[in-house]
């Protein structure tokens, strides 16, 4: 019999046989006691006094998931962070993001131990086809596990343990019909050509087997496992939401229109002296070599090559090993491996405005007309003029970012019963990461300016740096004429960048675990002793980065680090009353840490130190078997990473506008001047190309850990009146002190004109030349240091109830929600806050909806079928630059005001063919609703294609198929 159980709020719960006590989420050792995710505590009836919310392997094949983060961020809990969709700056990693205080606040474990180094996690690297379930842990839990467990904990826990052989295959896509009729429109009014009506693409193959023996009448067990995943990439141009570049149409926002780039391939030019200094002009498109004012005719759709989803093949393998010589000693061990290969792919690349090239007043590739209009009367001499230039390449040359990953991790350790109920584990682990990229298809400025410095010998447009020898491959490109560049001249200009990483983590560790109780001390209000939990732990994290000459042109550089942590803690769980009136029991837990900090930079000697405390306490009390209450307090800290205390500054791009650009600025020349404008640069500074500005990232070797206070309060109900019923409800309150973070750079900006603060108007590095903010030499700055604070709280519920149906088997209802109360941020202590709960874009990012569920409804049937039905249930957000906020003020919006209540059907079942094999079918996004269409300059993190990814379904209906064999 199966029946599908919750508890604690564990979301669609699979267990082979009803469970008894309200807790499930929990792994049992061969001496009874139960090990539950956010406590060291174990004992036979152990019940966990923070919320846990488990999904097991059967909720992931209702999904037909073949990445874990997927299934994740169907939960409430959870914004979408890196994921599959993001192509333009992904580093092809997948990762999550609880409670939306950033995945850097969420510790990720496997089987209870550490994944990778925290700066270089990536969920690609867990076999999902192994995950027998997932433990989701809110609240802070640095106490019991260390740094980062600021938001809760992720504990992956893997069936590591086979006997035989285990064989899961699935196949999926997407099939989608492209009817949003409002979108065509403006695809269609722009000239611009629309998506097919049905496409069936973006389809995913994963083929998994694992093989495990048990040995020695089961004192020892190894399994072992494999496998490969394929998916095939989505061009923007395949969905009407990402068509194009999306704009708003007005600065009212009354509207939305396709935009584009002025890096277009007609080029443009903004000349930095002569006679049409801070003036915008362009190629004529009817092909006569004249200059004409740049205006949005002209304006290049970088959208349709873009990836909507990446391309990505991922090789993974590995074995866990355990053998017990005797009761005192276990040895026990494991090896995993993961190489995943992912391309990201944008438009084609191009001389991009924000680069000054230095041009000859005779270039003979351009007519007398644009010689004037560049140098006036020196025109045709031998003189020279700055300017900025965007001249896009044509299609079939879009850049593509080549991703490769290496991952390695291997454990090894011993285990055993001490007697007198205590129990010790000694273990040592290293994990590596090895990252590669290959940026190609991308103009290298260097051989850009050689090509651009050209002279006439004998009739014979040469490059200088042939008649010097400097660069005897240099071939003249003509960027005077539309759709001029031939591919000889582009294969001349590619250069392939490449940098690299390795981050590598290694954790010696050793607790005693034991039950006072044997030794005689219990309450003597209590049956059972009192539980301690001791340990040590020393960790050592590294990275070393290397960029090469080509991707340091653009701003990289290379950066090495490393910290050192020796942590000692404790853990006591105190039984202080059981079976009286009104207590069936009363528990309280206590922990504290210590830890000592030591980070280092080799290769520039910059040191830090610090210590810490983190410490909990929490209480459970039942007053009868049918309720629980459950209380806990938890100091957490989060001690900056490797990344933000030593990563290489380098410049990236970002969703924004320049308030002192253009011929009339919206912001005035008090508050611009504040920026770096100059009087004579004021009104004719160039935009940022398609809404897109730049900013300085990096680490800070300052930093100090931050801090987070998190609470929580909750009630368990497992009423014996209604059998399988369980509803939970847990109020959370998290904020966090001194948060590493950066300014985000809408936010400077706004923040900026709104009061002329000097601290956002300083964050302003504006190109000496141009004024601009884009580009090498513009930027807005958003390195890393400690900044005010953030605070989220909310009410999660989740509710289960299984009930039978007579012969036709058995029903559960499963529920999952969130009520969000607070998502506030303050960007520096004392100078305000601004509050992101139902507001989405620009600073607040990602939709922060008040409410979010995921209901499901399973029809179990005998003989081992059942259907099941989803709903996913996301509030409407309204756009914070409408905000009276003086933090989110910014551009209004009519068209984007607001994003409707989305509601997702899924459609999913399973059938058991014999005894070995079980097949599996199902249809996500039922209905096949359209994500909403969003002008892309409101879009920040983790926007791409017009749209949020892993918020909303990219790809409209996706359909899967698979089946599990056993032997």
């Amino acid at each position: 019999m199966v029946a599908l159980l919750l508890s604690s709020g564990a979301y669609a719960q699979v267990a082979p046989e009803p469970v008894s006590g309200p807790e499930v989420s929990a792994d049992s050792n061969a001496d009874g006691a139960i090990v539950v995710t956010g406590t060291r505590i174990r004992r036979p009836d152990l019940q966990s006094n923070s919320p846990i919310t488990s999904v097991t392997d059967q909720e992931i094949k209702y999904q037909g998931a073949v990445n874990v983060e997927s299934v994740l961020n169907r939960l409430p809990q959870f914004t979408a962070d890196a994921n599959e969709n993001v192509s333009n700056g992904s580093d092809g990693t997948a990762n999550i993001n609880l409670r939306n205080l950033g995945s850097n606040r969420t510790l990720i474990l496997l089987n209870g131990q550490r994944l990778l180094p925290q700066q270089a996690i990536d969920l690609n690297f867990v076999p999902s086809a192994l995950i027998d379930r997932v433990d989701v842990v809110t609240g802070g839990a640095s106490a019991v596990y260390g740094s980062d467990a600021v938001a809760g904990v992720v504990n992956f826990v893997l069936k590591d343990h086979l006997d035989g052989l285990r064989i899961d295959v699935q196949s999926g896509l997407g099939v989608h019909t492209n009817d949003n009729s409002g979108v065509r429109d403006i695809v269609s009014a722009a000239g611009y050509a629309n998506a097919t009506r049905r496409v069936a693409d973006g389809g995913k193959q994963d083929i998994n087997a694992a093989y495990g023996k048990n040995f020695a009448d089961g004192r020892g067990n190894v399994t072992v496992y494999g496998g490969y995943r394929h998916t095939e990439p989505v061009l923007q141009a395949n969905r009407d939401v990402s068509a194009c570049a999306l704009n708003q149409a007005d600065d009212a926002g009354t509207g939305l229109v396709c935009g584009g780039s002025s890096n277009s391939t007609y080029g443009t030019f903004a000349p930095l002296g002569g006679p049409n200094a801070g003036k915008t002009l362009t190629n004529n498109m009817n092909g006569t070599q004249n200059w004409v004012p740049y205006t949005s005719a002209y304006a290049y759709n970088y959208s349709p090559t873009n990836y909507l989803q990446r391309s990505d093949d991922r090789y993974i393998g590995g074995a866990f090993a355990k053998f017990e010589i005797a009761p005192i000693a276990e040895v026990y061990g494991s090896f995993m491996y993961m190489k995943d290969h992912t391309f990201s792919q944008v438009a084609p690349s191009a001389l991009f405005l924000g680069t000054s090239f230095t041009v000859p007043c005779d270039n003979p590739l351009m007519s007398a007309a644009q010689q004037q209009s560049l140098c006036g009367a020196s025109g045709g001499t031998s003189a020279t003029q700055d300017t900025l230039i965007g001249y896009r390449l044509g299609d079939g040359q879009s850049r593509r970012d080549d991703l490769r990953h290496q991952d390695y991790r291997y454990s090894a350790g011993v285990r055993g019963d001490l007697g007198h109920g205590f129990q010790y584990d000694v273990n040592y682990l290293h994990s590596l990461v090895k990252f590669n990229e290959t940026y190609m298809n991308n103009v290298d400025n260097v051989k850009a300016q050689r090509a651009l410095d050209v002279v006439n010998v004998n009739g014979v447009v040469t490059c200088r740096s042939v008649i010097d020898g400097s660069d005897p491959a240099c071939i003249p490109v003509n960027v005077f004429q539309p759709n001029a560049i031939t591919d000889t001249q582009a294969a001349y200009l590619f250069s392939e960048s490449n940098t690299a990483s390795r981050n590598a983590l290694t954790v010696i560790s050793a607790n005693v675990n034991g039950d006072l109780g044997t030794f005689g001390i219990t309450s003597p209000w209590a049956k059972r002793g009192v539980n301690i939990a001791l340990g040590a732990e020393r960790r050592r994290e590294t990275l070393n980065y290397t960029a090469d000459a080509v991707a340091e042109q653009g701003g990289a550089t290379d950066s090495d680090g490393r910290i050192t942590v020796n942590e000692a803690y404790g853990e006591i769980e105190i039984p202080v009353l059981q079976n009286l009136p009104f207590a069936h029991a009363l528990t309280i837990n206590g922990g504290l840490r210590y830890s000592a900090y030591r980070n280092d930079q080799q290769s520039t000697g910059l040191k830090s130190k610090y210590n810490v405390w983190t410490y909990k306490g929490e209480a459970s009390w039942a007053p009868s078997e049918d309720a629980r209450l459950r209380f806990s307090y938890n100091r957490a800290i989060r001690a900056p990473n490797i990344g933000e205390l030593f990563g290489s500054r380098s410049i990236g791009n970002v969703a924004a506008q320049d308030p002192c650009s253009g011929a009339s600025p919206t912001a005035s020349f008090d508050v611009c001047r504040l920026t770096g404008v100059t009087q004579a640069q004021y009104g004719s500074i160039i935009e940022c190309p398609s809404d897109t500005c730049s900013a300085q990232f990096g680490g800070n070797v300052a930093l100090k850990p931050e801090k987070a206070d998190t609470y929580t309060a909750g009630i368990v109900l497992t009423p014996r009146m209604l059998r399988n019923f369980t509803l939970t409800v847990d109020y959370f309150h998290v904020k966090v002190k001194d948060y590493i973070s950066s300014v985000d750079p809408s936010l400077a900006i706004s923040q900026c004109v709104a009061g002329g603060d000097p601290f956002y108007c300083g964050l302003f590095t504006r190109d000496p030349r141009s004024g601009a903010i884009f580009g090498t030499n513009g930027y807005i700055v958003s390195t890393t240091y400690n900044t005010g604070s953030l605070t989220t709280s909310g009410v999660d519920i989740t509710a289960d109830y299984t009930f039978g149906i007579g012969a036709l088997g058995k029903i559960n209802l499963n529920l999952v929600g969130t009520r969000l109360i607070e998502q506030a941020a303050e960007p520096l202590a004392g100078l305000g806050s601004y509050d992101c709960r139902g507001l989405y874009g620009y600073t607040c990012g990602q939709p922060n909806p008040t409410w979010r569920h995921a209901m499901r409804t399973t029809w179990q049937m005998p003989e081992g079928a059942s259907v099941s039905v989803s709903w996913r249930h996301t509030d409407a957000v309204t756009l914070s630059s409408l905000s009276d906020n003086s933090f989110l003020a910014g551009t209004p919006s009519v068209i984007n005001k607001k994003i409707s209540a989305y509601n997702y059907i899924d459609l999913a079942g399973t059938v058991a063919v014999g005894e070995r094999l079980q097949l599996r079918a199902g249809v996500n996004n039922l209905f096949d609703k359209d994500p909403p269409a969003i002008a892309a300059g409101i879009l920040s993190s983790f926007g791409n294609g017009n749209t949020y990814p892993g918020v909303y379904d990219t790809l409209g209906r996706t359909m899967f198929v698979g089946a599990t064999v056993n032997f």
